[in-house]
């Protein structure tokens, strides 16, 4: 989660109240923050090291805590954010879909700033940068002097050797080239670069006048900078992600239009968008107010209260969000300010009603029910087998759970193999492809990397595989299995054909003639996997629960190995 560094005597006069630094962190507790650090600074000031959740954005700055904290104290009530229609427009070229296709923007008119106010809006930008924006992966914020641009604004792709001017703090015009060779040894900025180097062509926001405002995630031009002075601020982040540019935007403009000559209202500007299909023109920020209707009983039964409606709804004032109890109270209908898009669920709801409601005054309870319990049997199973295994001369080995499509199908001599396996819909590597269907590759390629450790070599692994399953609500189900192999200058069949028989022994499962079903024998069968008349499956209690025999020589090969092997795989969970 972030942290949030807060001056404490800003904060105090901000609060408009003194605390002691017990009484202080008590407040955060209280509303579900903690007081991490105190730290005194080397000018002999003090700052308050906050950690807040990563998804209340809307308290990454001194202005958002504030406003909370006082409402949560009830000596502020809930701000309304209001948008007033502006004359700004930016326009989106579709080129810019190649590299980062949207854009929002927005206004604040008459701002005035001081030292503070302009370092928390600086620090702001940075701290949703680096968590929402994902260090400007997916939005890049730009902010500007309006009045020393002049609208339409148009936000485009060009060529790098096409853009020219001067960044921020700089005292002459670059090249986006060579902006690049610039930056590269800069400790703040190099670490952005790789989000754009390799494409052929840079987003740039231009004004009417051809004036460069920013060249986004990189850097924003020098002469739109703010200051101090500036009164009228430009608004405008670029992204790869609508809906994060939409939060990233409503959290900057929400925060600081309490400094605006009319407090909390923004002035909008009209983006047009070719690239987004859903609205090609569209005004931002939306600024939207949800509503969400509760259940009082939901409420109670979730926290373990007993809670009038109107309780309900006074405790979630507290938290920032306004309700009113309707009916007979049983329904709490609550509205979401535009502050608040950690809100996804009603439970996210139930959450803010026991932060407020206090956890140190819900009552301890002994539960309504008596259990006893005890290990999963699946896992209880698991534990008395592998200690047995080990005492066998067994190695166990603790693989992957994902592999490549080869491993479970081509190397293994199956190419149908794969139908069975459940793929990665966005796999980072080639190893991590699909979910394995069996254990066996994991053993041979554990194998592969300690050729040069003493023959033989006993592994096993006692894990799940995932296989398709569609009477699943998921499509696939885990399956518990145990693989065993023996690698060395022999097959060496009759040490897995003695794991087997160890196994079956633990499991109590008698050795029975071929077709009996009170036991366990096991019949040749044929298997691409292994060597031609060297397979054979395993019958217990009528049901095909493995295999186990000598491994192909191309299976071999495939790994990396040059020397026999045996193997043996059974699902264990029949023997539950």
């Amino acid at each position: 989660m972030p942290t949030v560094g807060v001056n404490r005597e800003a904060l105090f006069k901000a609060l408009n109240q003194t605390f002691t630094e017990e009484s202080f962190d008590e407040l955060c507790f209280e509303f579900g923050l903690e007081l991490d650090e105190v730290v005194v600074e080397d000018n002999g000031e003090t700052t308050y090291k906050l950690d807040i959740g990563a998804n209340r954005y809307d308290l990454l700055c001194l202005e958002g805590l504030v406003r909370s904290l006082l409402i949560f104290q009830g000596k502020r009530k809930n701000p309304i954010y209001r948008i007033s229609k502006g004359t700004e427009k930016l326009i989106v070229d579709p080129s810019t879909s190649a590299i980062r296709p949207f854009a929002v923007s927005a206004v604040l008119r008459n701002v005035t700033f001081d030292q503070r106010r302009y370092d928390s809006f600086i620090d702001l930008q940075d701290k949703l940068h680096q968590n929402l924006a994902r260090k400007r992966t997916l939005v890049a914020i730009g902010t500007h002097d309006l009045d020393r641009i002049k609208g339409p604004f148009k936000y485009m792709a060009k060529k790098p050797s096409e853009i020219k001017f001067k960044p921020l703090n700089q005292t002459k015009e670059f090249t986006a080239t060579e902006l690049m060779d610039l930056y590269s040894t800069d400790t703040q900025l190099k670490s952005y670069l790789g989000i754009i180097r390799d494409s052929p062509v840079y987003p740039v926001i231009y004004d009417s006048n051809g004036v460069v405002l920013s060249m986004p995630p990189i850097i924003n031009g020098d002469h739109s900078k703010i200051t101090l002075d500036t009164k009228n601020v430009f608004i405008e982040c670029t992204a790869t992600d609508l809906v994060k540019a939409q939060v990233v935007l409503d959290t900057i403009v929400t925060m600081f239009s309490e400094y605006c000559s009319k407090p909390f209202e923004i002035e909008s500007v009209e983006v047009v968008n070719p690239n987004d299909n859903k609205h090609p023109s569209r005004t931002y920020p939306t600024l939207e107010y949800r509503k969400e209707i509760i259940s009082r009983s939901k409420v109670n039964g979730c926290i373990g209260v007993q809670l009038k409606g109107s309780e309900i709804a006074t405790l979630l004032g507290k938290m920032s969000l306004s309700s009113t109890v309707q009916g007979e109270g049983e329904s709490i209908e609550v509205t979401i300010p535009p502050t608040r898009h950690d809100i996804l669920h009603a439970c996210d709801i139930y959450e803010d009603v026991a932060i407020s409601y206090g956890y140190n005054n819900l009552i301890k309870t002994i539960p309504k029910l008596m259990t006893i319990g005890q290990q999963f049997p699946l896992n209880k199973l698991s534990d008395q087998l592998r200690e047995q295994v080990a005492q066998s001369g067994f190695t166990e080995c603790l693989n992957f759970s994902l592999c490549s499509r080869d491993d479970v199908s081509v190397k293994l001599k199956n190419p149908e193999a794969i139908q069975d396996a459940v793929k990665i819909s966005n796999p980072k590597t080639l190893e991590f492809q699909v979910a394995r269907t069996t254990l066996l590759p994991g053993l041979l390629k554990t194998v592969a990397s300690n050729k040069n450790m003493p023959l033989p070599l006993k592994l096993f692994e006692l894990s799940d595989v995932v296989l398709k399953d569609a009477s699943k609500d998921v499509g696939a189900r885990n399956e518990r299995r145990l693989c065993g192999i023996f690698y060395n200058k022999s097959p060496g069949f009759e040490t897995i054909h003695g794991l087997l028989d160890r196994i079956m022994s633990l499991l109590e499962v008698p050795l029975v003639a071929t077709g009996n079903i009170n036991g366990y024998y096991i019949q040749n069968c044929s298997d691409p996997t292994f060597f031609p008349g060297r397979c054979a499956e395993i019958i217990a209690y009528g049901v095909n629960v493995g295999k186990l025999g000598v491994l192909h020589p191309e299976v071999i090969t495939n790994f990396d190995l040059n020397l026999p092997c045996s193997a043996l795989e059974i699902n264990i969970e029949l023997f539950l």
